[in-house]
């Protein structure tokens, strides 16, 4: 069987190129948001203070974050933030190679867009081309209270079945997505677990003490 982690990393570096839509004539223009930080990888665990989570990485995985942004055609359609993978890509074998991909695009790439489930409209048919079915709709999907959708997706390659799960989240003028694959579902929660919303607000739960009982 040919490597899927070569093929698997083409998918993903597509979804970051979704084709911006160009908004109708006499349509009023958009501000630019402001650029986001791309955060870092700290022992282990990615940290984004400008859209406020954390993702803690799998223990030996691949940091492919800077090798897929120089691929990337136009890096104004689509931020990387992180793409992460099982194994290296020249490492070929007979299972699907895992991978964890979060990106930031310009809300006003998608005119009209008022809600995330309306950003899977776009890349449910990218995803089709590349061989994906949708097994479900856009359906909420909270992490730490934050009002995110998910959508699920699921291909076939001979004995090996790619599970696909896909986040979305507006805000601070971005559509932000997270994109975890697997050769299963439970590998694809398990991936999911890492994701955590409470970065920006440590410092709420640990309030400074009171003096008075």
């Amino acid at each position: 069987m040919k490597s899927c982690g070569r093929w698997i990393g083409f998918v993903l570096l597509a979804t970051l190129s979704l084709p911006a839509q160009q908004p109708p004539a006499g349509a009023p223009k958009q501000s630019p948001a402001a650029p986001p930080d791309v955060g870092q990888i700290i022992s282990g665990v990615y940290h984004n203070p400008f859209f406020g989570f954390s993702y803690r990485l799998p223990y030996g995985w691949v940091d492919r974050t800077e090798d897929m942004r120089q691929e990337a055609s136009d890096s104004r359609k689509a931020i990387l933030l992180l793409s992460i993978f099982e194994r290296p890509p020249e490492a070929t074998g007979t299972t699907v190679n895992s991978a964890v991909v979060i990106a930031a695009e310009s809300a006003s790439s998608y005119p009209g867009l008022k809600n995330a489930a309306q950003y899977f409209g776009p890349l449910s048919e990218l995803t089709k081309e590349k061989g994906l079915t949708a097994v479900n709709e856009p359906y909420e999907f909270p992490v730490d209270g934050k009002p995110i959708v998910r959508r699920d997706f699921m291909k076939q390659m001979g004995s090996v079945s790619m599970h696909q799960g896909t986040l979305a989240l507006l805000q601070s003028g971005y559509v932000l997505s997270f994109t975890f694959i697997g050769g299963s579902d439970d590998e694809v929660t398990s991936l999911l677990e890492g994701l955590k919303f409470s970065y920006a607000s440590k410092s709420k739960k640990n309030p400074a003490p009171s003096s008075g009982r």
